[in-house]
């Protein structure tokens, strides 16, 4: 096995709800859908959860139909 492997992948930027930068790897996107109940579960500019392959939620602040424009390019 070659020690110098180089492993490469393509990260997507989305917008967190404080203004973070969060960088997403598209091959870990298991789900996305529209938040249910914004006002006592998620911040109020979270427009979109990402759900990823480890059982983990992100909240973004583009919608949903952009989210899936960014991850299929």
């Amino acid at each position: 096995m070659n020690p110098f492997l180089l492993i490469a992948f393509h990260l997507v930027r989305f917008t967190g709800p404080d203004n973070q930068l969060i960088e997403i790897n598209p091959d870990e996107v298991v789900a996305i859908r529209e938040p249910r109940d914004i006002e006592q579960h998620f911040h109020e500019k979270v427009s979109c959860l990402i759900f990823t392959s480890d059982g983990k939620f992100v909240g973004v602040t583009q919608d949903c139909d952009e989210v899936h424009r960014r991850l299929a390019q």
